[in-house]
This record gives structure tokens, C-alpha cells and sequence, in this order.
């Protein structure tokens, strides 16, 4: 990508107002880029780093104000996807994304962010009321391998609870269900949890995506395809809106009424929310 600098190299001042995103990436993942173009149509600066680098020096984190956990297959997913970089976070980098989130930085951790997140502590995160621990909480909820236990590459149709807290998914209740589709490519995408944990993310208002009765392709409970942290702020999700920010990447966007088409696709709208909940912290 022309508009990033190279990882590890020279800082880039943000553009104007916009506020920098970092996309976190390391060996295996293969969707940096689209998050950064989505980063970037929606209005931010992104930059990608190295994971390694933000180990090295954590305090690099503090000159962002959004940050992305692209999808791919990070280090291979060797023993479990997304089981080593969620460990390399654990021991190196939590502290520093735990004060971040604490300080209203959006993060947003699509597929095998999602599975790196869960694994991290990242989320499901503390309860409301309660405080970001000093070091990573054991995982209370995972993605299990697909019911049918094979990779599913589609495009699936989601619903957004209207109790939802989670602040990328503002404004999307209503759009029409033909328009509400995301694109989703995983094995290993079944959402697992307790009654208990379940009961409390659902009257906490964290469940933040579901898929579709007749889209629910990997036997996720409750039909989870994504959740939220207490604040609202980290957003995991097995679906790619990075890869809908476009109308013309829906599959069959030519069939699509002009009045559906008129505003942005609901991909690009999550991240059009998480800039302007950034800007408006900065501000």
C-alpha cells in the first residue's frame, strides 16, 4: 500500500484532523491491508506495525487513537488459530492496549482478531463496573471449530441487537436485511460460552452481532457472530466488514434498489462510527 509507511520505519503525522489507527500485523495475517483501506475511507491515518515492535516499545500505542486486530491466519494459527499471537499479547502488549481501551480508544478485531482477542483477555473484558485487571483474565468465551467442522467462505447475513452497547454498530438496526450482509471466511468461528456468561453478555447489552436464522452456518450460540467489551469500545467479530466498505464488493449490488445503495455500506459505516467516537475523545 502506497499510503502506509513501511513497518518499523518513520512515524507519519496524522492527515489533518484524522486520527491515527494502528493496525497491529505479524507473520500469517493477510487482511492488514483492508482494515488499513477501511481505517482510511472512513477517515483516519492508519499505520501498520509490527507486532514485534509494539512489544519492544508499548508506548508507541499511546500515539494512536483507534486500533485494528486484522484477520488471517497468524503464524500459521500453529496450535490453535490465533493461539500464538494472543499468547505474544498476553506476556508483551496488554497492559498497554488494556490502558488504551481505559482511555476510549476503539479497537475492532475482525476473525482471527477475534479469535486473538478472546485468547488475549481482550474481551470479553471486565463486567460493568469493574476495572481493567493488571494482567490478562482467563477466557470465559472461545471460537470453536465449525459445527460442520469445515472452512466456510461467505457472505452471510447478520442482525444487530437493538440493546447493543457496542459503539461500531451504532445506526445499523434498521438497514434492510438485503443490504445487512457481510463477508465470512473461517473454520474456526463457532461461539462458545456458558449459560452464565452468555445471560450476562446478553442483558449487558454485548452481544454486539448476530448472524441470520437462515445464515447461521457455524452453530455459534445464540447465533454470535460478534460481541462487545462493558465500554463498547472492542469490538470482536468473526464477519469481515473491512472487505464491504464498497458497494460494488456486495455480490449482488446491481440488483440493489438506488435508495439502498444512497448511503455507505454497513461495513464502512462501523468504521465511520469508531472516527467519529475517536475524534470526538481527541476533540
Amino acid at each position: 500500500m502506497n499510503d502506509l509507511k513501511e513497518t518499523g520505519g518513520p512515524r507519519r503525522e496524522s492527515i489533518g484532523d484524522r486520527p491515527k489507527a494502528l493496525v497491529i500485523t505479524a507473520p500469517g495475517i493477510n487482511c492488514d491491508g483492508e482494515l488499513a483501506l477501511a481505517f482510511e475511507a472512513a477517515g483516519a491515518s492508519p499505520e501498520s506495525v509490527l507486532l514485534s515492535d509494539l512489544i519492544e516499545t508499548p508506548s508507541r500505542i499511546d500515539d494512536f487513537a483507534l486500533i485494528g486486530l486484522p484477520g488471517g491466519f497468524s503464524y500459521g494459527d500453529d496450535g490453535g488459530a490465533g493461539r500464538v499471537l494472543a499468547q505474544l499479547i498476553r506476556r508483551g502488549l496488554y497492559p498497554a492496549l488494556a490502558a488504551a481501551i481505559d482511555r476510549g480508544v476503539p479497537m475492532i478485531a475482525p476473525c482471527n482478531g477475534f479469535q486473538i482477542a478472546v485468547q488475549a483477555g481482550l474481551l470479553p473484558g471486565p463486567g460493568d463496573g469493574e476495572t481493567w485487571p493488571p494482567e490478562p483474565a482467563i477466557p470465559t468465551v472461545a471460537l470453536a471449530p465449525n459445527e460442520r467442522g469445515r472452512f466456510h467462505d461467505v457472505w452471510t447475513g447478520v442482525e444487530i441487537p437493538e440493546s447493543t452497547r457496542c459503539i461500531w454498530t451504532t445506526g445499523l438496526a434498521d438497514v434492510p436485511s438485503e443490504a445487512m450482509v457481510l463477508p465470512s471466511a473461517h473454520g474456526e468461528g463457532r461461539f462458545v460460552a456458558t449459560d452464565e456468561t452468555t445471560a450476562a453478555l446478553e442483558s449487558e447489552g454485548r452481544i454486539a452481532l448476530r448472524y441470520t436464522e437462515a445464515d447461521h452456518f457455524n452453530g455459534s450460540r445464540g447465533r454470535v457472530a460478534g460481541i462487545c467489551d462493558a465500554s463498547g469500545l472492542v469490538f470482536g467479530l468473526m464477519p469481515h466488514p473491512e472487505r464491504y466498505t464498497r458497494w460494488s464488493q456486495h455480490p449482488t449490488w446491481t440488483r440493489l434498489e438506488a435508495s439502498v445503495r444512497s448511503g455507505d455500506t454497513p461495513g464502512l459505516a462501523m468504521f465511520r462510527n469508531a472516527v467519529r467516537h475517536a475524534t470526538a475523545v481527541v476533540t
